[in-house]
């Protein structure tokens, strides 16, 4: 219970500052892409101000011998870029750039109402759920699962070829 409470108090707190820094705005994220036009380095601050924060948190953190609300770490370990990796981030990037929204404030501007996030939202949703469904079906026709796949997906079995170092 209390894993599910601080989940729900970092998501909020991750939402707050969200809205505060203005990011929930798509015009904040079209003009720091419009390099030729009226560029808004604002997007650049609030990334290097999270950096700044989560740099010497993260070397804190990592001292500890486990986590708080778990019983080890789980660091990817993975280092190599292949295909799915490349096109999942052109992908990414393309609809962020389209859209001005990615998952977290899209979901942070739902209780707008604008007509773009109630589009950008479902569209998300769906995309999400096609990708499952066609690693799903691409699992039951190879056998082979994938190590990015995640483990808790409806449709697919738990892989164990999930690479994550558990520090004990």
């Amino acid at each position: 219970m209390s894993t599910l409470v601080t989940s729900f108090l970092a998501g909020m707190l991750f939402a707050v500052g969200l809205g505060l820094s203005g990011m929930t705005q798509p015009a904040k994220v079209v003009g720091f892409l419009d390099l030729t036009g009226r560029w808004d380095p604002s997007l650049a601050c609030v990334m290097l101000g999270a950096i700044a924060v989560h740099a010497p948190a993260y070397r804190l953190i990592r001292r500890r011998s486990a986590p708080i609300f778990a019983a080890a770490f789980a660091i990817p370990t993975r280092r190599d870029f292949d295909l799915r990796l490349v096109g999942g981030a052109a992908l990414f990037g393309i609809g962020w750039g389209l859209g001005g929204f990615c998952p977290g404030p899209a979901i942070t501007s739902l209780p707008s109402g604008h007509t773009a996030v109630l589009l950008f939202v479902p569209a998300m949703v769906a995309g999400m759920y096609l990708h499952t469904l066609v690693e799903g079906l691409q699992v039951r026709r190879s056998g082979i699962v994938h190590p990015e796949t995640v483990s808790r997906s409806p449709t697919l079995p738990p892989s164990p070829a999930l690479q994550y170092r558990h520090d004990a």
